[in-house]
């Protein structure tokens, strides 16, 4: 944990300075999960913007803040016997709360009493968008809201309060986000010494696991280890690496307090990217080094998101497979075809962060709209940035055959695609570069440790592990 003042601090600023100053801000911890009964469970994950305000990472808690009386209290439970037998003995509730900040604690129990009490008072009950099945019971046996009435009466103010504070991180959640994507780093640098002909795709994300696993550190999300890169998020992990194939990867760790990493590599198998797979990667390289220069406090992102696809676009008409002007080319959305998603995400405890608590109130200023165009629509960031924001930026070039085919067959923008010239790139896969990113107060800074990303370094660490 922080320090107590810290979540003092953050719960202070949320009454004082960002929500509404009326009502009572019930904030729901996580539970276990079940995987396939109770008592097997999958590994505990508690929600962030609890362990934003109050810290605490055990199950089966709940943070309830009095707007009005400036007051904060901490409902659970203290463990029982058979939970020490079980699972070992705990620090009490109350010696949990005080590491936090919290002087008031009180049992579950009486938590539906005073929320009952507070409707009885027409005061004002806020809570956060339920993304679990489990929230929405909970929340409707606690506020006597239908499950099916819950997403209508959900406090858009609270959610744009959390957002605003969350949004700009400080100096020591960036030490953590720092630490996330340093052991983020050894993850890719592990993949890439590794990544051999003949080595299954399993045994690089088994050794993954296992760096993972030995800091004591978890996956951010499930990682992308696939060379079938143009499935953007591709879970499955069948094949086996062969001469000549480009390895995806796309992995995060996290910090000890839950900060995430998030970057992505491509690896040439066997040591050396064919013309073709070169000439691809050189073309997203050129898109993400030049997003990464244009980045800069008050820049709106999908400014930025524009300028990487416009770079990508120029880069793909001197290989011969886009035309006509790069300009007019993003503005129709022809290049989407290669480049189908947006440019990044905000991050910080959660690898898209805030994204529960809706991506258009996260990503989106006030005045923007999101397009409905195929790939700018899938932008989940365009805000314009401010200092202490933390973003991926994430350019990507795919050949994905059932698009292809798709609008092929539809003729859709072949006044700026070359089709044939497209033909002879399937197979190649895809290709995307990942960094993360924090905004400062006169540009930006790549966060963690440099992991080299031209293609005569890539091809020297592919493979280096063996012999060695």
């Amino acid at each position: 944990m922080f320090d107590a003042s810290t979540y003092r601090s953050r719960r202070r600023t949320l009454i004082d300075q960002e929500c509404p100053q009326s009502g009572v801000v019930l904030l729901l911890g996580n539970q276990r999960s079940p995987r396939n009964y109770p008592d097997n469970s999958h590994p505990f994950r508690q929600d962030s913007t609890f362990l934003y305000y109050f810290g605490l990472d055990r199950p089966d808690l709940y943070g309830l803040i009095d707007l009005d009386a400036g007051t904060s209290t901490l409902y659970g439970e203290d463990g029982s016997l058979e939970d020490a037998i079980w699972s070992g003995e705990q620090p009490s509730l109350r010696d949990e709360a005080a590491a936090a900040g919290i002087e008031s604690v009180a049992p579950v129990s009486e938590l539906e009493e005073v929320l009952t009490t507070a409707r009885s008072d027409e005061r004002a009950l806020h809570f956060l968008s339920p993304y679990r099945a489990e929230h929405r019971l909970r929340l409707e046996s606690l506020l006597g809201i239908r499950t099916e009435q819950l997403d209508a009466s959900v406090s858009e103010p609270l959610i744009r309060a959390v957002v605003r504070q969350r949004s700009v991180k400080t100096e020591a959640e960036i030490d953590q986000i720092e630490t996330a994507v340093e052991r983020t780093v050894r993850l890719h640098e592990y993949a890439q010494r590794y990544a051999t002909p003949g080595t299954p795709e399993r045994e690089i994300l088994a050794g993954m696991t296992r760096l993972v696993a030995a800091a004591e550190s978890a996956f951010s999300f499930t990682p992308t280890c696939s060379v079938r890169g143009e499935v953007l998020h591709n879970h499955s992990y069948p094949n086996t690496l062969a001469e000549g194939d480009l390895l995806l990867v796309d992995a995060g760790a996290t910090s000890p307090l839950h900060y995430a990493g998030d970057i992505t590599r491509v690896i040439p198998v066997g040591g050396a990217f064919s013309a073709r797979q070169r000439a691809v990667y050189e073309a997203v390289l050129a898109a993400q080094s030049a997003a990464i220069e244009a980045l800069a406090p008050g820049v709106p992102f999908k400014e930025i998101h524009l300028l990487a696809a416009r770079t990508l676009t120029e880069h793909l008409i001197e290989i011969g497979l886009m035309r006509g002007d790069p300009e007019a080319a993003v503005d129709a959305g022809a290049h989407a075809l290669f480049f189908p998603h947006g440019l990044g995400h905000m991050m910080g405890l959660d690898v898209h962060d805030m994204e529960s608590l809706g991506e258009n109130y996260v990503g989106y200023a006030d005045d923007q709209t999101r397009s409905e165009q195929f790939g700018l629509h899938t932008l989940r960031l365009a805000r314009p940035l401010q200092p202490g924001f933390v973003a991926t930026v994430e350019p990507g070039c795919y050949f994905i055959p059932p698009l292809v085919e798709r609008w092929r067959d539809e003729r859709r923008h072949a006044s700026f695609i070359n089709y044939d010239r497209v033909e002879d790139f399937l197979g190649l896969g895809g290709v995307r570069l990942e960094d993360d990113v924090l905004i400062t107060k006169d540009g930006a800074r790549v966060l963690g440790p440099a992991l080299p990303k031209s293609p005569a370094q890539v091809e020297a660490r592919a493979g280096s592990a063996v012999g060695a």
